[in-house]
């Protein structure tokens, strides 16, 4: 019975570690674009960085938001590989950030590949390879 006990916990201690592994994830690549090899989402569609946002810390809120939707991780995400991290904003949800930079989307982009956003008001810009 001990044996069988054991053997269940160490399954279920596995089984965790499947699942958190699986949720640890890269949460871009670089793909092309108009623009050359920019950083993109899971669908493709192309990420941002906003210069008066600092390390960790996004300022694009309200308006801007809607503009520049946060990239947001879903629950149960974890970074994995070098640069990644996700901050937290100020209403709870985590928001992906590489380098320390948060990471958003445009809402003018309205199919992958495109980059309408890069340079605009000269502080938003792509994250090129």
């Amino acid at each position: 019975m001990k044996q069988l006990i054991l053997g269940l916990c160490m399954g279920f201690v596995a089984a965790v570690a499947m699942v958190s592994a699986a949720n640890a994830m890269e949460p871009a690549m670089y793909a092309d674009s108009s623009l050359g090899k920019v950083l993109v989402d899971t669908k493709g569609m192309t990420l941002y960085v906003f210069d008066k946002d600092t390390k960790d810390t996004s300022t694009c809120y309200d308006a801007c938001a809607k503009a520049w939707p946060p990239y947001l991780a879903k629950k149960g995400e974890k970074a994995k590989g070098e640069g990644w991290t996700m901050i937290k904003r100020k209403d709870g949800t985590e928001q992906w950030a590489y380098d320390g930079k948060p990471l958003y989307l445009f809402v003018k982009d309205m199919k992958a590949g495109e980059a309408m956003g890069d340079g605009m008001k000269g502080v938003w810009h792509t994250v090129k390879e």
